[in-house]
């Protein structure tokens, strides 16, 4: 895998390795607007291409990613607002819970992380469903859903009232193996993310930045981290009438791909684009800056953006309370080709150690 410049490989010593394609990408198409990127999908970049294709229709189902059908049955729009809002009330929970004083948050991230997340939020829960949380699920498609198979064929269920969280909670009702694979399905949908999301996050701001400065914001820390590593580096929207309208580069049968991984890097949009620099959003809003999507279009912003934030910022306060750096041993990190854009494997110390 070839190496991308890097934010903070000078200062830090660090390089951050993009898998092929996203080296490609960053190496080729930085800077163009709208460009083909095969036979029937075209590649956005240009924020004012992207902000009139994000504005000129709401997301279908199938462009949904949390909340695409599932098993083939469609996801009402009711409904997933009452699964959010069911893994808003842990979240918020989980928040106020005093943090452990011995908590070890050394190791390889974004693994720790995650784990911490998941035991912090869905620690009441039955191991079946718990069990949905793991990482390894992340493999295939095929092997996710092979768990939850054998998690809703396994006799006995949760009762309703039993002392679990929100998001378990609404697994109660499910009646017959269908619904329960349904249920069990919603929930590793709607919680898995936000464990994975948030432990990636800080990891990407721990090896792109730190360490930080005492006086430095940690929203500061995760806007710059999300600017060169977006959690959602793509935005997929298939053919639509709307788009050839808005550039007659875009064919009436083309796929539109939009890539914040670009934007966010733009040098016409960013001064020192590949720099970790945290002290930039003390002068810029990340709600409106134009290119910036880490959490999607204005239009339809992403749910879970309540819930990302205040988990990765109680994190930071941990591991920096804590004394947390990068191994100093460890100077090359790499980003896989994954929905879920983030380097891999992290090593995290106390300053001082290795």
């Amino acid at each position: 895998m070839p190496p991308t410049p890097s934010s903070g490989t000078d200062r830090l010593s660090r390089t951050t390795v993009f898998t092929p394609r996203l080296h490609a990408l960053l190496r080729d198409r930085r800077g163009e607007d709208v460009f083909r990127l095969d036979s029937d999908t075209v590649g956005v970049a240009g924020p004012e291409q992207s902000d009139r294709i994000l504005a000129a229709r709401p997301a279908t189902e199938r462009e949904r990613p949390t909340f695409k059908p599932l098993h083939g049955r469609s996801i009402p729009r009711t409904e997933a607002s009452t699964v959010m809002q069911a893994i808003g009330r842990d979240v918020r929970r989980a928040l106020r819970e005093p943090v452990p004083g011995n908590v070890d948050l050394s190791g390889e991230w974004p693994h720790v992380g995650h784990v911490h997340l998941r035991d912090l939020i869905l620690g009441t829960d039955p191991y079946r469903l718990r069990i949905l949380m793991d990482r390894t699920l992340e493999l295939t498609p095929k092997l996710t859903w092979s768990v939850i198979a054998v998690g809703a064929a396994l006799p006995g269920r949760l009762r309703p009232g039993a002392p679990v969280t929100s998001i378990a909670g609404l697994t109660a009702d499910a009646t017959g193996y269908s619904d329960r694979r349904y249920a069990m399905g919603l929930y590793r949908r709607a919680a898995a993310p936000v464990c994975f999301t948030v432990s990636t996050l800080v990891a990407n701001a721990y090896w792109l930045g730190a360490p930080f400065d005492d006086e430095t914001p940690n929203e500061h820390i995760l806007y710059e981290s999300m600017r060169l590593l977006p959690p959602s580096w793509n935005i997929l929207r298939n053919a639509s009438p709307e788009y050839p309208a808005i550039d007659d580069r875009i064919g009436a049968g083309d796929d539109v791909l939009l890539l914040p991984l670009l934007s966010h890097r733009d040098p016409a949009l960013w001064k020192d684009p590949d720099e970790f620099r945290p002290e930039r959003w003390a002068a810029l809003d990340p709600d409106d800056h134009p290119g910036y999507l880490p959490f999607g279009h204005v239009s339809e912003r992403c749910w879970g953006r309540h819930m990302v934030m205040p988990l990765a910022g109680q994190l930071l306060d941990i591991l920096r309370a804590d004394g947390m750096t990068v191994d100093p041993r460890q100077t090359t990190a790499k980003v896989p080709l994954a929905g879920l854009l983030g380097v891999d494997k992290v090593r995290l110390v106390r300053s001082g150690r290795a």
